[in-house]
């Protein structure tokens, strides 16, 4: 097999997944209906503060997380709901949102260009010096 760069691995991940604009994002929170997981790390919400309700969960953790049956299981991750995950600029949120639809997630999608786009659209950012919060 050929080995691929991770640039290719995104690629092939935003084929197989919902690819959603920041107005596509904001119009489902604003409905209440989704929820919104955020799989930067922890010091990257900080520096670049975080979408308001987003749920924590960075990438390393998002398959325990994720797993009803681990003990990191967290109960925000339910495959009945519609999950929409973020990153910085939409490489790992792909992967993630990829990630989800193989665990058997099958209302997922992900923000396309991360909170970079959001912010850059002038969707609101809430920086927050003592970390992440746990969303909701």
């Amino acid at each position: 097999m050929t080995p691929k760069t991770a640039a290719q691995l995104v690629q092939e991940a935003k084929q197989r997944v919902e690819n959603l604009s920041v107005d596509q994002v904001a119009a489902e929170l604003d409905s209440g209906e989704a929820v919104l997981i955020d799989v930067r790390e922890p010091g990257e919400q900080v520096q670049s503060g975080v979408i308001p309700g987003a749920v924590s969960a960075p990438r390393g953790m998002l398959e325990f997380f994720a797993d009803p049956a681990s003990p990191y299981h967290r109960a925000e991750f339910d495959p009945k709901r519609r999950i929409i995950v973020h990153c910085a600029a939409g490489g790992r949120s792909a992967l993630a949102a990829d990630t989800l639809q193989q665990m058997g997630y099958t209302n997922v999608a992900h923000l396309e260009g991360g909170i970079k786009a959001w912010s850059e659209a002038g969707r609101p950012v809430v920086k927050d010096e003592a970390g992440p919060g746990q969303g909701g």
